[in-house]
C-alpha cells in the first residue's frame, strides 16, 4: 500500500482551509514541499483545485486530526484501507508516440529495416508504435514519402530507449541464429594450446608448386661449379 494520499494537493487544499495543522504537517502527509503548502494557504499555487476531504475518503480519521493539532511535532498517520483493491495489470499494447514524433516514426523503420533485420514486424511495432502496413510499405519501397525517407537511429529520435532496442536485438538473435558460414571458425582453447596438434588439423604438406624455386637454381649452380673445377 502506498503512503501517499488520493490526490495530494487537493488533500493538502482540504486541510490548509479546514483544520489547524502546520505547513511541515500536511507537507509531510501530503508529499509537498513546505513551501508549495505555504504558496497554496496564501493562493500563489493550486488554485482552482477543490479540496479533498480525507475523513470522507477514508485516509485520516477526526481523532487523527486533533491528535496532530495539539502537538506541532506530531506526524499525521495515514489510515489502513478496509477494502484491498488490486492493482490494475498494465496491458502491454503498441507504445505510444507523441504527435511531434509520428512523423519521424518511418525514418526510424527504415533504420531499423537497414541495420537490424533481424528483427519482426510486431519487434518493430512496439519500438516504435506503428503498424504491419506501414512496416511492410517501407520495406517495399512503395510508402508514399519513399524517395525522402533517410534512416535515422530511433534511440536519438526518442521514440525508444536503448535498453528496449537492446533486448529487442538480442531476443531476434536468440531466435534466428548465424548460419554456419557465419559463426565463428576459431579452434577450441585445448587444441591451440596442446603439446601435440591433432592429425585433423596439422598444417596441409605443401604442394610441388610451393617449393622454393630460386633455392633449387642455387643447388644446381652449386653442382655445375663443382663439375667445372674437377673438368680443369
Amino acid at each position: 500500500m502506498s503512503d501517499r494520499p488520493l490526490m495530494p494537493k487537493a488533500t493538502a487544499v482540504w486541510l490548509v482551509e479546514n483544520t489547524a495543522l502546520s505547513f511541515d504537517q500536511i507537507a509531510e502527509f501530503c508529499k509537498l514541499h513546505p513551501l508549495e503548502v505555504k504558496a497554496i494557504a496564501d493562493g500563489d499555487a493550486a488554485q482552482g483545485i477543490k479540496g479533498l476531504d480525507p475523513i470522507v475518503t477514508g485516509q485520516l480519521s477526526r481523532e487523527e486530526i486533533a491528535r496532530a493539532e495539539t502537538d506541532g511535532n506530531t506526524r499525521l498517520r495515514l489510515a489502513h484501507a478496509k477494502v484491498r483493491v488490486p492493482e490494475a495489470k498494465r496491458k502491454r499494447g503498441p507504445r505510444y508516440t507523441p504527435v511531434s514524433r509520428r512523423q519521424d516514426r518511418p525514418n526510424a523503420i527504415l533504420w531499423l529495416v537497414r541495420n537490424h533485420p533481424e528483427l519482426k514486424d510486431s519487434q518493430i511495432m512496439r519500438l516504435v508504435g506503428t503498424t504491419k502496413a506501414t512496416i511492410a510499405a517501407i520495406r517495399d519501397r512503395t510508402h508514399w514519402n519513399a524517395p525522402n525517407l533517410s534512416p535515422l537511429d530511433p534511440v536519438t529520435l526518442g521514440l525508444c530507449t536503448q535498453i528496449d532496442l537492446d533486448m529487442e536485438v538480442s531476443r531476434a538473435a536468440k531466435e534466428k541464429p548465424l548460419p554456419s558460414e557465419q559463426a565463428v571458425t576459431l579452434l577450441p582453447a585445448e587444441l591451440t594450446t596442446a603439446e601435440e596438434v591433432p592429425e585433423d588439423v596439422q598444417e596441409p604438406e605443401k604442394k610441388p608448386e610451393d617449393l622454393d624455386v630460386e633455392a633449387v637454381f642455387a643447388k644446381l649452380k652449386k653442382i655445375g661449379g663443382g663439375k667445372a673445377e674437377e673438368e680443369e
